[in-house]
């Protein structure tokens, strides 16, 4: 194998690697996104059943 196969194939597994490690943020980056809608939907459920508790005591 010649010095310039042997380049090539570091080249192609560098790129490969770069593919693999865009692909994984990608996904923590979704999965992060799921999460923090998920909390939004929590504080916003439990803010509003505090309020409908505050209305229930202001008769």
């Amino acid at each position: 194998m010649g010095m310039k196969d042997q380049f090539q194939e570091k080249s192609e597994q560098f790129q490969q690697q770069a593919k693999q490690r865009a692909q994984q943020g990608k996904e923590q980056m979704q999965s992060r996104g799921r999460r923090r809608d998920e909390d939004m939907d929590e504080q916003r459920r439990r803010r509003e059943s505090e309020e409908r508790v505050d209305q229930d005591y202001e008769v």
